[in-house]
């Protein structure tokens, strides 16, 4: 299908067509899937591939974003055979089973589908990812699968610590957890997940299990089993239901015993894409055309925890060509992307971002990433190589894109070099999305919301906003996933003019507007509008 799928993107006009066959030829070459190069490369969205695809099979296309999934309907198709041919049911009625599958050319399930429940199956297409997603659907209800495992012990013996440890990771990356947390409790131990950015509370194990889990992940983490009073980190490598997973570990002790805290980091994760983050069209090509220069210096900003890593990650994927040289220097480095060369600071042997970034600077690279400048030598030296013919990307922690130029000059960097050479500032925040499976809508008088987001709504007497009921998919939190809110600051003649003079972040932030930036509140209203999140996400994230 791979040709066919080529000839209509080129209908499309998304890219030049010798781009388009570059991108082919060289699938067929490497023996990639054409799709996936299509995405990685962000010609064109993992969803709207799907719908091409739909569209050459001639079959309808199931979107998970926009459709609710039937619950009682979905068990029809038993998990492990959901999973092992890549299909949901997701509606019925006495007329029909609707499904979506990833692989439409498998008659045989359907075959075994229809015999099954006398039902006339009607088939969509839906991308690989978009079944992964559902199947988080199956997931037992965690307090359930562990009341299980404990009542299945035999008495008197205590419950297996080994599954209890393997069912919590599980449990964790099902519900596409970043953090799982294992705090002791006067007696009990608390399991807490960070979903979305926010922690949940999952389920309360009994007394006199919890140093035994701990004992268990420093086995896992190859740490000191005998060492209670001082902190431990370490990594595992664990096989979950769907692929190996990475996790990243943390010991602590506190007042009630050791605490762990696991971080989840899975390739499922890392298959993001600079357009499925969430930029509008105008702010994307912004960005677009910032990464395409030679040399200079892209920013991007955020506090803590705000998508910033995974921002300059989607750049650097698709700079990641052959005849160019990529050198990283990260604390930590997140992930491993082949064909570039990362460096993780070390503070026990000195290597700091300053003195890394020094030594980099002499092997030859093309583009340089900065995890964070966080000092005044850092910051000099970056400014330096985005001036000598490299292009530098990096992240700073301040609120807003224009607060990023009083940053730099607080860092003793001279106005005329931040005007000359940063390209481009990108400021962050991520924001829950409304849960598809739950999303509703309702009409609120003008009146009940705060005169200052009024004028967005076109003066409209009512507004229609959205908002999730809560389901078991969302935790009844009525959000699933996340996407930013973007503001792109690029320089201009004005704004570097008002650099120079030593003008405040206020005066910038009004020259960006002027010459077409949308403020990250903008782009989070523009984002309530279609019903993607809410208002109450935008405020929490944006009133720092």
């Amino acid at each position: 299908m791979e040709k066919e799928l080529l000839e209509s993107l080129k209908e499309f006009n998304l890219t030049e067509e010798s781009r388009l066959q570059e991108i082919f030829d060289e699938s067929q070459e490497r023996g990639k899937d054409f799709g996936d190069l299509l995405v990685e490369r962000d010609i064109i969205s993992r969803e709207n591939l799907g719908r091409i695809a739909a569209d050459i099979l001639n079959l309808p296309f199931f979107d998970k974003e926009n459709t609710a999934i039937d619950i009682e309907v979905l068990k029809v198709i038993p998990e492990k055979v959901a999973r092992k041919q890549k299909i949901i049911a997701f509606s019925g009625s006495k007329k029909g089973l609707k499904v979506a599958t990833a692989d439409p050319s498998n008659k045989e399930i359907i075959d075994f589908l229809e015999k099954k429940t006398g039902l006339k199956v009607e088939i969509f297409y839906t991308t690989e990812d978009s079944i992964i997603d559902s199947l988080a659907l199956y997931t037992v209800d965690t307090k359930k699968s562990f009341d299980k495992i404990i009542s299945e012990a035999a008495p008197g013996t205590d419950p297996p610590v080994q599954k209890i440890v393997d069912e919590i990771i599980e449990h964790g990356y099902r519900n596409k957890a970043s953090d799982i947390h294992i705090e002791p409790l006067e007696k009990e131990t608390l399991i807490r997940f960070r979903m979305d950015g926010v922690l949940h509370d999952m389920v309360i194990l009994p007394e006199g299990l919890h140093q035994q889990i701990i004992t268990r992940i420093k086995v896992m983490a190859d740490l000191q089993t005998d060492e209670h009073l001082k902190p431990q980190d370490g990594k595992i490598n664990v096989q979950t239901s769907l692929e190996e997973v990475d996790l990243r570990v943390s010991i602590v002790p506190i007042t009630e015993g050791e605490k762990a805290v696991l971080r989840l980091l899975s390739e499922r994760s890392r298959q993001f894409s600079l357009r499925s983050l969430g930029l509008a069209e105008e702010s994307f090509t912004r960005v677009e055309k910032a990464y395409q220069q030679p040399h200079g210096m892209i920013l991007v900003t955020g506090p803590t925890g705000s998508g910033k890593t995974t921002t300059l990650y989607s750049i650097i994927k698709l700079l990641n060509k052959r005849d160019v040289n990529i050198t990283t220097i990260e604390d930590p480095v997140e992930y491993s992307i082949k064909g570039i060369n990362q460096i993780q600071t070390n503070q026990r042997t000195g290597l700091t971002f300053a003195k890394g970034l020094r030594s980099l600077v002499r092997q030859d690279p093309d583009v340089i990433l900065v995890g964070e400048i966080r000092d005044e030598e850092t910051a000099g030296i970056a400014i330096n190589s985005a001036m000598t013919g490299h292009l530098v990307l990096s992240s700073l922690h301040t609120n807003n894109a224009s607060t990023a130029i009083p940053r730099f000059i607080d860092l003793n960097i001279e106005p005329f070099l931040i005007a000359s050479t940063i390209n481009v500032v990108v400021a962050q925040r991520l924001v829950r999305k409304i849960c598809p499976n739950c999303r509703v809508s309702k009409e609120v008088e003008k009146s009940k919301i705060q005169e200052e987001f009024t004028k967005y709504f076109n003066g409209k007497e009512e507004i229609r906003l959205y908002y999730g009921k809560g389901c078991s998919l969302c935790h009844d939190s009525g959000y699933r996933g996340r996407i930013g809110i973007f503001e792109v600051l690029v320089m201009n003649d004005n704004i570097r003019e008002a650099i120079i003079k030593k003008d405040d972040a206020e005066k910038i932030q009004n020259l960006a507007i002027e010459g077409g930036m949308t403020t990250m509140f903008e782009d989070g209203i523009h984002k309530i509008k279609n019903g993607i999140t809410t208002l109450e996400e935008v405020v929490r994230v944006t009133k720092i």
